[in-house]
């Protein structure tokens, strides 16, 4: 079942309603990772990754990809931080149809390319407190994933039976929740090194042109992180 995201939005009201302490230490969380697509079983009815399948040769797994992110942490006490960041993730699949070839006998060949780029505002909960050597925390919130999805190269009208060029692209930013769960460790009052893992869930409505009418932008982060302290 997938979240719906008005609990993302509900975390985000409760931690910007959090009064700040007046000499609270900000911090810079720089993540690096590996982000995994959501796997053709679990993707949104009507997928358009899932629709071209049925005739390009690519895996659904060939979107997997590097996962690069800044985030503007702000504690809130002992127990509780704030946290607004942006993140990005991009990759191009080449595929080529599986049943048919030109009429010279060469492949037909497309790139497809997804980009996500999400914006968010996460509450986390340190149940150990943020002054004890381990530091895991969990918690969630909402973001806006600003997503760019294309289709370039060779594609059979089978109408006519011939092969044309096109493009089709979409872009758009869709809201969606998360959910975080990680873990720190200080090696300085000012650094803490750790690691993440990041769930998101999102869906975007694709126009006719496309042989799916939906894109599904979920997945998870796995990330490297480290926190520098102001």
């Amino acid at each position: 079942m997938r979240l719906p995201y008005q609990i993302g939005w509900a975390l985000l009201a409760i931690g910007i309603g959090l009064p700040a302490p007046a000499q609270a230490q900000q911090a810079l969380n720089l993540t690096v990772g590996y982000f995994t697509v959501t796997g053709e079983d679990g993707r949104v009815d009507g997928d358009v990754l899932v629709a071209n399948r049925e005739l390009l040769s690519f895996d659904i797994d060939d979107f997997n990809g590097p996962s690069f992110g800044a985030e503007w942490l702000i504690p809130f006490g002992e127990f509780l931080e704030f946290g607004a960041g942006v993140s990005y993730t991009s990759r191009t699949v080449p595929s080529i149809y599986t049943d048919f070839v030109d009429n010279d006998g060469r492949e037909i060949e497309q790139d497809l390319k997804l980009r996500i780029a999400p914006i968010t505002a996460t509450l986390r909960l340190l149940p150990f407190g943020r002054s004890r050597a381990v530091q895991p925390y969990i918690g969630g919130g909402i973001g806006f994933f600003n997503y760019h999805y294309s289709e370039v190269g060779d594609f059979v009208n089978f109408e006519t039976d011939t092969v044309f060029r096109d493009s089709f692209v979409a872009s758009g930013t869709e809201p969606g929740p998360i959910i975080v769960a990680g873990i720190r460790l200080p090696v300085s009052d000012q650094i803490a090194i750790g690691g993440e893992v990041r769930w998101q869930d999102a869906k975007a409505d694709l126009s006719e042109e496309f042989l799916g009418p939906a894109l599904d932008l979920g997945g998870i982060h796995y990330l490297g992180t480290i926190r520098i302290r102001f």
